[in-house]
């Protein structure tokens, strides 16, 4: 990415039957991940000693953390807390920002 303005949605696309992603920073002390998921796709439950902060911007998901779904959709957010087990599965076609803190 360089030193110009961008539309971060036109920064990564939708791939059939695939989750892409795309490291837009990445630093010690942590990181902002672009994600596009095709419908149905999904990141099963795990956990990560980081705290995490999940960005739709396009699209609808059903964020499980500790066992509790909840659907975040276009324009919200969600907390991933530290060593909390999380998954995420696509209602449909999404895009996402994930940062996580160290």
């Amino acid at each position: 990415m360089e030193n110009k303005k961008e539309k971060i949605v036109d920064l990564i696309q939708i791939q059939n039957n695939s989750i892409v992603s795309r490291q837009i920073i990445k630093k010690a002390n942590g990181n902002v991940t672009l994600f596009a998921f095709d419908k149905d796709e999904s990141l099963t439950e795990h956990t990560s000693p980081y705290e995490a902060l999940v960005q739709i911007l396009e699209g609808k998901m059903v964020v499980t953390i500790g066992g509790q779904p909840q659907e975040v959709g276009e324009g919200e957010i969600i907390l991933l807390p530290p060593n909390i087990p999380h998954g995420l599965t696509a209602k449909e076609k999404t895009k996402m920002i994930l940062t996580m803190i160290k």
